[in-house]
């Protein structure tokens, strides 16, 4: 009864040390294991003897090794771990390449004194799992349709590993419709080890285009999921929208090429269109149509459509842009002198266009408009409008035309002799005729429809000289007379002399002196206005006098100088000057 008590008292202790006392640790497949044993709760020197046990699949347990204090360890002929298991001088059990089957309970019974306490520990084997691979990739997905998209797969793993599914790094939820995924999960006969597979069905839609798909594994050894590399799909679905569109540059103007190009959004995306140009016209293998050199007739609407489905068209519209000028005076036009003139121009145009004249290269103001014609309007007038990068030009050369007229006739000194200078107008150009011959026959420039004649003669007495200048429409002449003694002052009918003008203003002079003098006299009548009548006539005689003193001055002033026009003296020969000298004492003694 004693020593049944006794081991009951002992198999009490051992349960309780067992249940107090459990520990569990974690060994990493391929490597090896370490069991501690007792804890470090036992001295090693009290320590009389140890025994290794562990639990076996049916519940039952079988020894390993057992080791006295005054005796090596001897280990138990168990094949499964035969040369795998190590006593350590800690009383620690090492067991080398661990394995899957490893997982179990191995009990540390240590005798100490009258004692004995059992420590049981845990072992749980862990072995990574592979990176993720992906197989029976999808190359396209059908629209909506639940289509297999990917199989991933794990392997060598303890425990199971877990796969999950990711779209843009958020975890996908099966719900049967949408997403579907079928796991399974595979045990190696030899090794124990897992492979974990997982296949994802997927129904895309429009917006998965450039979705990036990944698989995850997630294990109790990973510190990180393994993660596959992303996959994107072609997602197949038919057209739902047509567009078309203009793609050449506007604005589109007369003779222009202009391309048509036709889309649709399915993908892929349709490889024939039909366009609607005044009739159906099917383009195989092409999306554009190219109408060549459009006009305004060919402004207007446009359509295009799907050849399997020519319900789903797309339209557009684009106006041709034109101008046209019409009415514009051309080539050459000949008008009168003071003849009345407006060029005409009518613009015809799809929009308001710019309209600018020039004369000779020269910018007017407006266009040209004459209620009299000069000469000086003669010229190459053109006309330039735009609009929307289309421009026409259209030129007329006006000649106004007239009989010439001499507009003055001059002399001059020169070198050789005297220098006759004929100025006309007139249009077409005149030509001149001298009624004397002479050198040195010049004439200037034809501009805005005058030109200058010249002419040197050298004079052999006092002579009239004609300058006759002739068109077809008539002729002018003027004459001029020169003399070999005493300068003249310039000819021209137009004008009056110089000398002239002074002695009319000299004789002018002279008679409101008189007038004032006799007035003077004629107008008091008592004696209170006699005073008056004296200072009136004193005044009278005295502008009388002072009028006569100046146009004697003057005479003698123009009787001493040869007076030409520009101002120049003429120094005569010593035989004129003796003459003119007494010509002039005959003047001053009368």
């Amino acid at each position: 009864m004693r020593v049944t008590a006794f081991s009951a008292c002992v198999l009490i202790m051992s349960l309780l040390e067992q249940v107090s006392g459990h520990t569990t640790i974690v060994g990493k497949y391929g490597e090896t294991v370490e069991v501690p044993c007792n804890k470090g709760d036992i001295k090693l020197e009290d320590i009389i003897i140890v025994k290794w046990k562990y639990t076996k699949a049916d519940g039952t347990t079988g020894d390993l090794l057992t080791k006295s204090k005054a005796q090596n360890a001897s280990y138990s002929q168990i094949v499964e771990y035969q040369g795998r298991i190590n006593l350590t001088k800690n009383l620690s059990l090492q067991i080398s390449q661990a394995k899957i089957a490893d997982q179990k309970t191995f009990t540390c019974m240590v005798v100490a004194g009258t004692d004995i306490f059992e420590y049981p520990v845990q072992v749980t084997i862990q072995k990574a799992p592979s990176p993720p691979t992906i197989t029976n990739q999808a190359k396209v997905l059908e629209l909506g349709k639940l289509t297999t998209l990917a199989e991933c797969s794990t392997k060598d793993a303890n425990p199971v590993a877990n796969i999950v599914w990711l779209k843009d790094n958020v975890p996908l939820v099966a719900d049967g419709k949408v997403v579907t995924i079928t796991p399974s999960v595979q045990t190696d006969k030899d090794t124990s080890l897992s492979t974990t597979s997982s296949k994802l069905e997927y129904a895309a839609t429009k917006a998965d285009m450039n979705a990036k798909f990944t698989c995850a594994v997630q294990h109790k050894s990973l510190s990180s999921d393994l993660v596959s590399a992303p996959m994107t799909f072609i997602i197949h679905y038919p057209s739902e929208k047509v567009s078309l569109q203009v793609v050449s540059a506007v604005p589109i103007k007369e003779g222009d090429n202009v391309t048509l190009k036709c889309a649709a959004d399915g993908n892929p995306p349709p490889t024939s269109y039909n366009f609607h140009i005044k009739e159906k016209v099917t383009r195989e293998n092409s999306d554009t149509y190219t109408l060549i050199g459009v006009t305004r007739a060919d402004s207007g609407e446009y359509k295009c459509s799907l050849v399997d489905d020519e319900a789903k068209t797309a339209s557009t519209r684009f106006t041709v842009m034109y101008l046209d000028i019409t009415s514009v005076p051309k080539g050459k036009i000949a008008k009168r002198l003071s003849e009345s003139f407006e060029a005409t121009l009518v613009v015809n145009a799809s929009e308001i266009a710019q309209v600018s004249w020039t004369k000779n290269n020269v910018k007017l103001d407006g266009k040209p408009k004459f209620d009299k014609l000069k000469f000086s309007d003669s010229g190459v007038y053109e006309c330039v409008v735009s609009m929307a990068g289309l421009v026409k030009k259209a030129s007329f050369e006006l000649s106004v035309q007239g009989a010439p007229v001499i507009t003055k006739l001059t002399k001059g000194r020169s070198n050789v002799g005297k220098l006759l200078s004929c100025k006309a107008e007139g249009s077409p150009k005149p030509t001149v005729q001298w009624s004397i011959n002479g050198t040195n026959a010049s004439e200037s420039s034809f501009v805005d429809g005058r030109v200058t004649y010249n002419l040197t003669v050298i004079p052999t007495g006092n002579l009239t000289i004609n300058c006759t200048v002739s068109n077809e429409l008539g002729y002018d002449t003027k004459s001029i007379d020169i003399s070999t003694l005493l300068e003249e002052t310039t000819m021209d009918k137009r004008e009056l002399p110089e000398d002239s003008k002074d002695q009319t203003q000299v004789a002018v002079g002279v008679v409101i002196g008189l007038i004032v003098a006799a007035v003077a006299i004629e107008l008091p009548e008592d004696s209170k206005d006699q005073t008056q009548v004296a200072v009136g006539v004193v005044i009278g005689l005295i502008v009388a006098a002072v009028a006569i003193g100046l146009a004697y001055w003057i005479y003698m002033k123009r009787t001493r100088e040869g007076t030409w026009k520009t101002g120049e003296k003429e120094n005569g020969t010593l035989e004129e000057s003796k003459k003119l000298e007494e010509t002039q004492s005959q003047k001053a003694d009368v």
